[in-house]
């Protein structure tokens, strides 16, 4: 009998750490344990010290795997920053010792801006929240399409 709560890739759900890794900014959203829901974090400045604070991160939520936004374009191409995301998701993988894996990253930050002027955060908040909340939406468009998998193949 298969397990309806493995993926087809066969591992378990887990908290995943997604990431919207931009030139200075990288915005950090986590899931829950059960792989369902995604929560924006926090944003973690790029840097010398970023792949500590994500060590730290992982350690603290006992995160599984790493998805990380990459950029296209409306015709669904790598951007010109897709080199430079996958070089640096890559490291940081490696770093962390955590599966990787890359998700379509178009809209999200306007998704994430249209939320939270929808939730009434105002203008001067948004900027100290866009990053982890665009990572929040890449995240759990990844964590939809993954249940989604598990729905069709175990039906």
């Amino acid at each position: 009998m298969t397990d309806p709560d493995t993926s087809p890739a066969g591992h378990r759900p887990g908290r995943v750490l997604g990431l919207d890794v931009g030139g200075k900014r990288i915005g950090v959203a986590v899931s829950d344990a059960s792989g369902t829901l995604a929560t924006p974090l926090r944003y973690v400045s790029r840097g010398q010290r970023d792949r500590a604070d994500f060590g730290a991160l992982v350690r603290e939520w006992h995160i599984e795997r790493l998805v990380v936004g990459l950029p296209t374009g409306m015709s669904g191409r790598e951007g010109p920053q897709a080199a430079d995301v996958r070089a640096y998701a890559e490291a940081l993988a490696t770093a962390l010792e955590l599966p990787l894996e890359y998700w379509d990253e178009r809209l999200t930050t306007t998704i994430a801006e249209r939320q939270l002027i929808a939730n009434g955060v105002r203008r001067e908040q948004r900027r100290e929240r866009i990053d982890a909340a665009a990572a929040a939406v890449i995240l759990q468009d990844y964590l939809n399409a993954q249940r989604y998998r598990r729905r069709v193949t175990h039906s």
